[in-house]
């Protein structure tokens, strides 16, 4: 399959649909610096590829698919487009109405996988990128253990790309360090953004420069794999 997708012509214009939260999504100007990943990734690729980014801040696979979030896409795919499908961040708390069981998780990912494939458009699953976590030792810890394994389990069986941006992130994140690792995150202090008077400590959501990277992790998997739309990256 992944010999396949590497086949695609050059020339084909294609669109890639980005489905996930508030990690992934576009983000109004009033939440600004505060960016996804899926943000900067548009700017990565030929005039050929449009990336279309319809993740939401605050979904679930249930809450996105219950909201009509999904059915759109599904119904627009055509040949040879793209989906790339991150969640997990709210399907995991179980204290938030946007919770999914483990299993309810694994069928909302097949569904995507298979209804994807029915229109011969590519699924490409993606864990969910880490929280920024350290123990009192300076190690990184697993925001995403359960979830994240849950992805990998689904994308083996439906033999489906896996970028293990979990994995990566965390990698990233252990190399800069407790400290520099703010960097990439919400952090300001109060009176340092007019956004945010007050300031903000966020371990979850990028600012502009974590979102670069957290999209640089995605292209660089999409090398390394050799799946097709990496042949149509520009920048990098």
């Amino acid at each position: 399959m992944l010999l396949f997708m590497s086949l695609i012509p050059a020339g084909r214009p294609i669109t890639v649909y980005l489905v996930g939260d508030s990690t992934m999504s576009v983000k109004q100007t009033r939440y600004y610096p505060e960016a996804g990943w899926g943000m900067p990734f548009v700017y990565f690729f030929d005039e050929g590829v449009k990336v279309d980014n319809r993740a939401m801040n605050g979904r679930s696979t249930r809450t996105f698919i219950e909201e009509g979030r999904w059915q759109p896409v599904a119904d627009s795919l055509r040949e040879g487009d793209y989906v790339l499908i991150q969640f997990g961040h709210n399907d995991e708390v179980k204290t938030k109405k946007s919770y999914v069981d483990e299993a309810g998780f694994q069928q909302n990912l097949v569904r995507f996988i298979e209804e994807t494939r029915a229109k011969k458009a590519y699924p490409v699953l993606i864990t969910p990128v880490a929280r920024r976590s350290f123990d009192a030792d300076g190690k990184i810890q697993e925001t995403h253990a359960v979830y994240a394994q849950l992805v990998r389990d689904v994308a083996a069986a439906q033999q489906a790309p896996l970028i293990d941006l979990d994995k990566t992130s965390q990698a990233l994140l252990q190399k800069m360090g407790p400290e520099n690792s703010k960097m990439l995150f919400l952090h300001m202090a109060p009176g340092e953004h007019p956004n945010y008077p007050e300031g903000k400590e966020d371990n979850t959501h990028f600012n502009e420069l974590g979102a670069r990277k957290m999209a640089e992790l995605v292209l660089a998997d999409l090398k390394a794999q050799k799946i097709g739309l990496a042949d149509r990256v520009v920048k990098y």
